[in-house]
């Protein structure tokens, strides 16, 4: 649409925060009348919304059910369920809804950057800060947006021009994108994840794979997960538009994969049948992890189908440093190493932080939003030495220890308080052994004990900094 298509047009969007700000803001700036409606009526959000009634925006608390009269289009903030009431009555109108992600792709310019976009139940944001370190590495303009905090819209209608851009993208922000359609695109794995948002699996698994939806060079998915091959037999893409694998083992040809400890490429070479491209070496993902690896083949996937030469992908991945709380090192405490995964709020993200170590004293617990632990124990109890268990639902994962692993040595600490973190560190390097790992990976969300799991995982490195001492 242009400047010109938004004058004039009523436009209602749903929820204050960080899509929904830019979105009312940049909507005003294109002269449309602006109403946002929000479930809150709190202090921030009253202060929010005089910032936007100064713009001339009409602001709406505490009501986010009703559809405002002579409303043509509804952008949401992508968190918002899609059996709203306030979507019902849209629907039921006729007005279509968007989300952030949808508006920013609609507005792009004529000259607008590609996306290259990720999406996946873990590993996303690693994969996409991977992939802009390979695409500058390249001399490329780029920037990792998205789902990952950088605003696209920021991102598609700022002064600064990019080539390429690295984007993020979650299953609530592609429900709500029907047009998007990227250059080319992976989807990670595939689990249980937000199905109360979702309603199911199937559904759930269908929003991730609107990712594919018109790629035009590549669909990249994970040859260890057929879920994700599946996505992309059913989605409708450019002619032309290759499938490619990412494998952890030596790659078939059309796919990445391992040989001999380095990272190699049979889909983006000549004669792919005999041929393969040294990319990078195993040793050059930080950290080297089997899940890492996997993020790093995607990434290079990804760029690699976007013409990236060899050399990039290696020193982009050599310049690349995960964010905080992601397998992260803290530190070795007489002959035991201690590592934060505090954002394995998962089982299928816990579960590929445990498979990267051997033998783990592990850390787990939190609010189990609806999961069952057994497989996870089943998958990873040959590798606890013992299990240290907080947070309001560990009885779950207690009684799937005691199910499939009763032979493990189980600490169940019944504290929330502030020095519960504490607490378990302790117990945990009490019951390790050198050569042996502390792993902080809870496979559960943190809000029961911690604002997020940030908080958490600083509360696991400020209890290892306090241990150091005791034990050097």
């Amino acid at each position: 649409m242009t400047g010109a298509t938004w004058t004039g047009k009523r436009v209602t969007v749903a929820g204050l925060g960080v899509s929904g700000i830019p979105a009312a803001r940049v909507l005003r700036g294109l002269g449309a009348h602006v109403t946002v409606v929000n479930d809150g009526d709190d202090e921030r959000s009253r202060a929010q919304a005089a910032e936007l009634e100064a713009l001339g925006v009409t602001v709406r608390l505490g009501d986010g059910a009703t559809l405002p009269e002579g409303t043509e289009l509804v952008v949401t903030a992508p968190g918002w369920q899609p059996d709203k009431p306030l979507f019902l009555a849209a629907a039921e109108a006729g007005v279509e809804i968007w989300g952030d992600v949808e508006l920013a792709w609609r507005l792009r310019g004529p000259d607008a950057a590609d996306w290259l976009a990720v999406t996946g139940t873990n590993g996303k944001t690693t994969t996409v800060r991977m992939l802009a370190s390979i695409l500058e590495a390249a001399g490329l303009r780029t920037a990792a947006v998205g789902n990952i905090g950088v605003s696209l819209l920021d991102a598609v209608l700022g002064d600064e021009k990019y080539d390429v851009l690295a984007v993020e993208l979650s299953s609530y922000q592609l429900h709500w994108a029907p047009s998007l359609r990227a250059h080319s695109a992976a989807v990670l794995n595939l689990a249980p994840d937000h199905l109360d948002w979702h309603g199911s699996m199937a559904a759930y698994a269908a929003d991730k794979g609107r990712i594919y939806e018109g790629n035009q060079v590549a669909c990249v998915y994970n040859v260890q997960d057929p879920a994700t091959e599946d996505l992309v037999r059913e989605a409708d893409v450019e002619e032309g538009c290759r499938a490619i694998g990412f494998t952890l083992g030596p790659p078939a040809p059309s796919q990445l994969g391992v040989v001999d400890g380095i990272l190699v490429d049979r889909a983006f070479v000549a004669n792919r049948q005999k041929n393969a491209q040294e990319l990078a070496d195993v040793s050059d993902v930080n950290p080297p992890a089997p899940h890492n690896i996997a993020n790093a083949l995607a990434a290079a996937a990804l760029a690699r189908a976007y013409g990236v030469e060899p050399a990039a992908v290696r020193d982009g991945l050599r310049a690349f440093r995960p964010d905080a709380h992601r397998i992260e090192h803290v530190a070795d405490v007489a002959g035991v190493a201690y590592v934060d995964d505090s954002k394995a709020t998962n089982t299928h993200a816990a579960e590929a932080s445990l498979a990267a170590y051997d033998p783990i004293v592990w850390i787990a617990g939190g609010l189990a939003k609806g999961a069952t632990f057994d497989e996870l124990v089943q998958k990873s109890a040959k590798r606890l030495r013992a299990a240290v268990l907080i947070g309001a639902d560990r009885a779950l994962i207690r009684e799937a220890l005691a199910r499939h692993a009763p032979e493990v040595p189980v600490v169940d600490l019944d504290r929330t308080d502030t020095g519960a973190m504490s607490a378990a560190v302790r117990e945990a390097a009490r019951l390790a052994r050198p050569g042996d790992t502390v792993l902080m990976a809870p496979a559960c969300a943190s809000m029961d004990m911690f604002t997020n799991y940030n908080k958490r995982g600083e509360a696991f490195a400020d209890a290892v900094r306090q241990l150091a001492p005791e034990r050097d």
